[in-house]
């Protein structure tokens, strides 16, 4: 019954937006009337207001919605969406202030002689404010306000007038700073969490094995990332949508002629065109430059943002004025000064040491104070001329009630959907796609942009995603990242701002386009454009580090990198390795040949019997490297002939523990049915226990015979590859470790050598002085053999000390301690003066030469070159199905 309540729970969603009620309301309404009728008729048919859900019953999924509800505003950890009202603010300022008219025009200038130059320089436009702005409907109306007319007078077609503009409008949803990026991070967070458990839960169902590795866990993302990473599609898309206008125009000429404005391109015109260009992508460079460098959050960026948009319109608002400037100069000069100071000094105020550190902090305070007035004055122009600033923030208000609203709604909606099983039943669906990963992301995305023919793209981002992206990213078949995802999911989004019979760009269009254009025109002018959406996402989808890389590079080259010894790079770690050791294999040779030279007669054995393992550990680890290069090469060929096996196991496996869920669910009802009263009813649920078990032993009679010798095959290759990775990263620590703690002790000889003279004085206090006080000049003296190699020396002052400081002090112990302590320490002196010099200087240079090979797992950080190769390694996905 409960796939009733669920039918009607999308009937009515379907009514309620199909009859242009508020989504805000449409989507809790559509929740709370199902959840209520479900209980309603549970409680009078069955007796149990809870009967006719999948589990719990209305009041629990009632409460989980309210949860969720308050979940958008309360966690600490969602604080993403703060970044909304503040792009908001920043798009609806710069779109208010002109700023998009005056870049219109100046492009125009200057691509209208280039063939199809009119739509060329919309798109470039459209591509800047999209950076800047965001907002669709801002865009598509402004660019169809100016640039419309001016493509009409010049005989530009009509469909690829209207088109480009639509189109062009719509690239701020895939463009960073984009509010669709945002919401998407936000479900993905989430998403995210439901994935990892479902995937250890089908590790350890699949393998026996109570933890999962962690390079198999799936990878969540934030706003951050989906900012970067949906930056070069974004980019693919403008270049794709120039080339086809391009190409179209020097096809036929006539459906977009070139134009000449009859100015000339002089000194004036670049002026102006700096002016109406510089700005914007100043701004653009502050907002994701910030982002992108690690040195502001997705939300510290939209104050950046909203703040340059409001310093931007006090000069527009008041072109040709004298003084039009004088806010954004002011501000200028004082971010400049803040730089150069942040760059200089130490601004901690608790940690001043030095005059010029005050001078730099009070120099800092005024600069802000100055950054502050010039905010205030520009704020203030916006306010005075036509209430530029109040219009603003009315819109940005209703803007964001909006998607908070839809936010809040989708959160009733989503525990009603997963009240009546429709989560469940998604998810068996996918799964039983045949095709595999793809197959169930090629429907997903078709019925994205099926839905894109009828629902906003809010609607679609908070109501489908967190349903269909928890299955998605589990899937260990493909690997995928939430990142990825979430930009091919915000492309797809795009093109229901394009398609009919909602398409939100044509209505904004139709709105300011004259009466001579048909809406017919317009509807063919984006047919061209929605295709070239869908072949970029064709493009992005085959190639996956167009998403992936740019997060990568800025997370491997950041301050808070993860060491090259995390688990979850290992593979990458390992291919850099290979590749160096493979490529410069013949500077690693001449350093262990230069080390292996060194005289090493005077160190003791167990330091020469170290340095010599190293030596042999170098070869021994190169060795085992091609060594897993050939186990990998060998599962690769095993997994063609396994993984349809495989496939087809894991299937029959997966739906069987469909039958063993409704089975344990039916038991436990059995168990709760005590008493002659019940007898019938137990009946019926061993009836249908009895057939689920026939069900479930005909699917798994249907596994081949020789799954578990072609299992225990395959396991067998895999489990040698795993080994000989954990040899060699045995191997090469070791190899790297012993010479890099001979290095430290080498370095640390003139300190511990410069320490022997203290030794008499010392003797002289164990012997004469007042153990109560002695004991903590012993104390303090060990303390300077903190260094590599003197560990026994301070072991036998510590030896010392305890001996003075027991309630009956020992001298006589504490003078042998001591006469042992100091014995220790002749031992080294003869090795460590012997190798002063040559020994020492050649055991650094091998050292280094160890670095970027064997010893890359050691290092605290990867370094440049390691950090890209990292980049460009994790980009890909791999599929790690198999290993479940």
């Amino acid at each position: 019954m409960e796939l009733v309540f669920l039918a009607l729970l999308v009937l009515l969603m379907a009514v309620a937006l199909g009859s242009g009620y508020p989504v805000a309301f449409a989507l809790p309404g559509s929740a709370i009337l199902s959840i209520a009728a479900a209980s309603l008729c549970g409680w009078l048919f069955a007796g149990d207001p809870g009967a006719y859900f999948a589990q719990g019953d209305g009041g629990q999924w009632l409460s989980a919605g309210v949860l969720n509800l308050r979940g958008v505003y309360w966690e600490v950890e969602r604080d993403t969406l703060i970044a909304i009202p503040l792009f908001i603010f920043m798009g609806i300022m710069l779109q208010r202030s002109k700023i998009a008219e005056d870049l219109l025009i100046t492009m125009a200038q200057l691509f209208g002689p280039v063939p199809g130059g009119l739509g060329i320089s919309v798109v470039f436009v459209g591509a800047l404010l999209a950076a800047t702005t965001g907002i669709v409907g801002a865009t598509v109306v402004a660019m169809g306000l100016i640039s419309l007319p001016a493509m009409l007078r010049n005989n530009y077609s009509k469909p690829l007038a209207t088109g480009t503009i639509a189109a062009s409008g719509t690239l701020g949803q895939i463009i960073p700073p984009s509010i669709v990026l945002i919401i998407l991070a936000d479900q993905l967070a989430s998403a995210t969490d439901q994935a990892s458990t479902i995937r250890k839960t089908l590790h350890k169902e699949t393998t026996g094995e109570l933890s999962m590795p962690s390079a198999f866990d799936v990878t969540s993302t934030s706003a951050g990332e989906m900012f970067l990473g949906a930056l070069v599609p974004g980019l693919v898309l403008v270049g794709l949508y120039m080339l086809y206008i391009l190409i179209y125009a020097m096809i036929r000429p006539n459906v977009a002629p070139p134009v000449r404005s009859g100015k000339s391109l002089d000194a004036e015109f670049f002026f102006q065109l700096g002016l109406a260009l510089v700005p914007p992508l100043a701004l653009i460079f502050l907002v994701l430059g910030s982002i992108i460098s690690g040195v502001a959050t997705v939300n510290q960026a939209g104050a950046i943002g909203a703040a340059g948009a409001l310093l931007m319109s006090g000069y527009r608002l008041t072109q040709g004025q004298k003084g039009a400037f004088t806010p954004a100069l002011m501000a200028l000069g004082a971010l400049l000064v803040i730089g150069l100071i942040v760059a200089n000094f130490n601004l901690n105020i608790k940690l001043i040491s030095s005059t010029s550190e005050a001078i730099a902090i009070a120099a800092a305070a005024l600069a802000t104070l100055v950054l502050l007035i010039a905010l205030g004055w520009s704020a203030m122009r916006a306010y005075k001329i036509e209430d530029t600033l109040g219009g603003v923030m009315i819109e940005t208000a209703k803007a964001t009630s909006l998607v908070f609203i839809i936010l809040l709604g989708a959160a009733m909606l989503t525990a009603a959907f997963r009240a009546f099983g429709g989560e469940e039943l998604v998810k068996h669906f996918l799964e039983g796609i045949p095709g595999g990963f793809w197959a169930k992301f090629i429907t997903v995305m078709a019925v994205i942009f099926i839905l894109g023919f009828f629902l906003d793209f809010i609607e679609i981002a908070v109501v489908v995603v967190p349903i269909v992206a928890p299955i998605l990213l589990a899937d260990p078949s493909a690997n995928i990242t939430a990142v990825w995802l979430g930009v091919m999911i915000g492309l797809n989004i795009q093109t229901s701002f394009l398609t009919p019979p909602f398409g939100f760009a044509l209505f904004y269009l139709r709105g300011v386009a004259p009466a001579v254009v048909k809406t017919i025109e317009m509807y063919k002018g984006v047919i061209a454009f929605i295709l070239l959406q869908l072949a970029a996402l064709f493009i992005v989808a085959n190639y996956p580090p167009l998403v992936n890389y740019l997060p990568n590079r800025v997370s491997f080259l950041s301050e808070t990198a993860p060491p090259p010894r995390n688990p979850r790079i290992q593979y990458c770690v390992e291919e850099y390795i290979h590749s160096a050791m493979t490529t410069g294999s013949s500077e690693v040779d001449r350093a262990v040949e230069r080390a292996r030279g060194l005289d090493a007669s005077f160190l003791p054995k167990n330091v020469s019997k170290d340095l010599l393992a190293s030596f042999d550990a170098v070869g021994k680890s190169r060795q085992l490297l091609i060594d897993a290069k050939a186990a990998e090469a060998a599962v690769a060929a095993a997994a063609v002939d396994y993984r349809p096996i495989h496939s087809e196991v894991r299937a029959l496996q997966r739906d069987a523990r469909v039958f063993d869920a409704q089975i344990a669910e039916w038991e436990t009802a059995v168990s709760r049915l005590r008493g002659e009263e019940n007898a019938a009813a137990r009946k019926v649920f061993e009836d249908r226990i009895a057939a689920a078990e026939k069900s479930r032993d005909e699917l798994l009679a249907q596994v081949p015979d020789t799954w578990e010798a072609t299992q225990a095959e395959f396991a067998k290759l895999t489990k040698e590859e795993a080994k000989i990775r954990t040899q060699f990263r045995r191997t090469a620590d070791g190899a790297y470790q012993g010479v890099e703690t001979l290095s430290n002790t080498l370095n640390g000889s003139e300190a511990y050598l410069a320490l022997g003279s203290r030794f008499a004085e010392m003797r002289d206090t164990v012997e004469n002085g007042d153990p109560t006080q002695t004991h903590e000049i012993i104390n303090e003296f060990s303390k300077e053999f903190s260094m590599e190699g003197a560990s026994k020396v301070k072991s036998g002052l510590g030896k010392v000390r305890r001996a003075l400081k027991r309630k009956t002090p020992d001298v006589e112990k504490a003078l042998k301690e001591f006469d042992r302590a100091v014995k220790e320490y002749d031992k080294q002196v003869e090795w460590r003066t012997a190798a002063q010099g040559d020994f020492t200087t050649g055991v650094a240079t091998y050292l280094d030469a160890l670095r970027g090979t064997v010893g890359m797992r050691q290092q605290p950080k990867m370094t440049r070159d390691q950090g890209l190769f990292i980049a460009s390694c994790q980009s890909g996905h791999r599929d790690i199905s198999l290993n479940f």
